[in-house]
């Protein structure tokens, strides 16, 4: 099971650090007047979400390993498991969200400021942040 574990969390935190990294360079394209930097900006942005999207899976199926296989958050005393399941359910829908933004990207139809991006952004350190602290604390 520690194995397990410890897959997950280093899967959990590589996934993490895409969703910190791909926002930002939103904010680049949002700013980008240069066709060749843009294009450039482009091709990073899509191959971070396509491991990015790799990464999220192999966490996920990890972390359904954990709590299905071993009982990890089950029982009388997991109310912090529920909450941790709601918010990685936010988290997969902010996944989707940069992949939404960035076909807009790609197809030159982005409507939103690089200040929107730089808020963002910060959504996914709350994310991180929150679920980790449910599963440290398991304050309920």
């Amino acid at each position: 099971m520690l194995w397990v574990k410890a897959f997950h969390i280093v899967f959990i935190a590589s996934w993490f650090a895409g969703l910190f990294y791909l926002p930002r360079i939103f904010i680049n394209l949002a700013m980008e007047e240069n066709t060749a930097a843009r294009d450039r900006l482009l091709l990073m942005a899509r191959k971070l979400y396509r491991f990015m999207s790799l990464l999220a899976v192999v966490a996920i199926v990890l972390g359904l390993w954990l709590w299905l296989g071993y009982g990890i958050g089950r029982g009388p005393e997991s109310g912090w498991m529920h909450a941790k399941l709601a918010l990685v359910l936010l988290t997969i829908g902010y996944h989707h969200a940069c992949g939404v933004f960035l076909r807009k990207f790609e197809q030159g139809q982005n409507q939103r400021s690089h200040k929107f991006y730089r808020y963002f952004n910060e959504m996914a350190v709350l994310l991180f942040t929150a679920i980790t602290l449910l599963v440290v604390l398991k304050p309920f």
